[in-house]
């Protein structure tokens, strides 16, 4: 229901002072029969309803952006005035950066701390980097002049994909969000984004920011719906071109094999099991904090978290001893305090499957030497909450050191020589992320070569930038976000050869057919 006299808009307000947030597609604003409650996992506070897409709104929203695509006004933009829509957005998102960080943490739980510097702050800093790349892009080189065996010259050119499917996760929506719409719109592509249905209201906000900025109608299309049927339907549909996905590695690999159908192109960003190597001569002031901050940030909820702390063994006692003070140290509670350090988990369907996790290490030999279970008090009787925990006595075989918990969970495993927290390191199904502490730092980078993982931070964790690919090696994905590159995912590379042979004897074809006599005259009257 609108407030009287109120036209219904992309965000309306009913009678209960609660948002709801419809579909962009063709650049209407569209409502559903169905709506989805947005509650905040730390309070079940309702925060906002959304319209439930089904797969024929899908179906309108690829129509329009594939017309949209076709009838070339954005790709026809010139890049100059393309990224200065982005800037425009990423200014003002950057204007908006306290009132979102709140929005962000009310939706998915992640701390105010998180959400300011992370969700927000690197969402802009993002966008701000692609529009200087945008700007200086190279969408037609000249290629070098041929002489031999035959005189040519080419052109090499990136054009648009076309119709890019952007489907991002709950726990870091915005981030994940920028990283596929940012670049795909740069490079002149029409998208449609399907933000995950636990936290779209950012996302969506990002949708109507980019429709203010002045995006021609049908380019950035926007719909909230589960993951199957209308995910896998946007993903496996035959008009879109390009499908960019950050999300669970079961998906993932859904959507690779639904790609061969019509030979789409993919970006896959998916789970991780981040090792984490202490070396013996590392500082451990500094190590035991970046450990927990490896694990623990964004509530565990992050796919390149540092998950397996692998302790020299030299020095686990000692390490271990400090770890458990500082993790005992850790705030649990009301995420929007920014003197919380961890926050509640998504949904209680989350909790669930995580106390399963931990009943299962314990089963299995692993001691909770910190929390281990869910909290208890009066703040937590609402709510999704897991206990930051700490196991030590964990093997690479245990299911706490193979799985991806998604949760403030970390399982310490020792090691004798650097050989073997190698070994262990990429004895994984995953290669997302890793991390060597050391004060060596010869020794650390020569660890970081031979660890199998998309991004290796030595003496830290989490460092995120826009001027460095993100993406994972084996079963964590393919392809790369950000980056000074990332506009060649949305693009096609096409070739074109020009002929400077002259005569028809000089040409190719000349040389496999033979040269054909000449012309014998054409008689008058024939």
């Amino acid at each position: 229901m609108t407030l009287p006299d109120q036209q219904p808009t992309d965000l309306e307000t009913t009678m209960s002072d609660v948002p709801h947030y419809k579909m962009l597609i063709g650049g209407e604003w569209v409502d559903s029969a169905e709506r989805y409650e947005i509650r905040s996992p730390a309070t079940d506070e309702l925060v906002a309803t959304v319209a439930k897409a089904g797969v024929t709104d899908v179906d309108a929203a690829v129509a329009a952006a594939k017309a949209s695509f076709e009838a070339g006004e954005w790709r026809r933009t010139s890049p100059e005035d393309r990224a200065n829509v982005i800037a425009t957005v990423a200014g003002r998102l950057y204007e908006r950066m306290e009132e979102l960080a709140v929005l962000q943490t009310r939706e998915n739980g992640a701390t105010i701390r998180v959400t300011g510097a992370l969700h927000l702050g690197l969402s802009v800093m993002q966008l701000q980097y692609l529009v200087e790349v945008a700007k200086s892009y190279q969408y037609e080189v000249a290629g070098p002049d041929v002489t031999a065996p035959l005189p040519f010259s080419g052109i090499v050119r990136r054009e648009p994909v076309g119709v890019v499917a952007a489907i991002v996760p709950w726990n870091i929506p915005l981030l994940t969000l920028v990283w596929k719409v940012g670049p795909a719109l740069a490079a002149g592509c029409s998208v449609v984004m399907k933000p995950d249905e636990h936290a779209p209201l950012v996302c969506m906000e990002l949708a109507k920011e980019f429709e203010a900025a002045g995006l021609p109608k049908g380019v950035l299309n926007a719909l909230v719906g589960d993951g199957e049927p209308v995910g896998a339907h946007l993903a496996g549909h035959p008009d879109v071109r390009k499908v960019a996905f950050t999300g669970s590695t079961e998906v993932g690999k859904a959507i690779l094999r639904q790609s061969a159908d019509t030979v789409k192109r993919v970006t896959l960003e998916l789970g991780g099991k981040g090792p984490n190597i202490v070396l013996e001569d590392a500082d451990l002031s500094v190590a035991v904090d970046g450990a927990l901050y490896a694990a623990m940030a964004n509530n565990g909820e992050a796919c390149e978290a540092g998950t397996r702390l692998l302790v020299q063994s030299s020095i686990a006692q000692e390490f271990t001893v400090r770890l458990v003070e500082r993790a005992r140290t850790l705030t649990l509670g009301d995420p929007l305090d920014p003197g919380t350090d961890v926050g509640p988990v998504i949904t209680k369907e989350a909790e669930t499957r995580i106390l399963g996790f931990l009943e299962r290490a314990k089963a299995e030999g692993a001691v909770a030497v910190v929390g281990g279970g869910r909290p208890q008090g009066a703040q937590y009787e609402t709510g999704n909450w897991i206990e930051p925990t700490v196991f030590t006595n964990v093997t690479n075989d245990m299911d706490i050191a193979r799985c991806e918990v998604f949760g403030p969970v970390l399982s310490v495993l020792t090691f004798d020589s650097v050989d073997e927290a190698i070994k262990i390191a990429n004895d994984t199904d995953y290669g997302l992320s890793a991390g060597v502490w050391s004060q060596d730092e010869e020794k650390a980078i020569d660890v970081a070569r031979q660890l199998e993982a998309g991004m290796v931070y030595v003496n830290d964790w989490h460092v995120i930038n826009p001027n460095y690919p993100f993406g994972g090696f084996k079963q964590s994905g393919l392809g790369r976000e950000g980056g000074p590159h990332s506009i060649d995912e949305y693009t096609e590379s096409k070739y074109i050869a020009i002929d400077r042979a002259g005569p028809i004897e000089n040409r190719p074809f000349a040389l496999v057919i033979g040269t054909p006599p000449p012309s014998a005259p054409v008689q008058a009257g024939a």
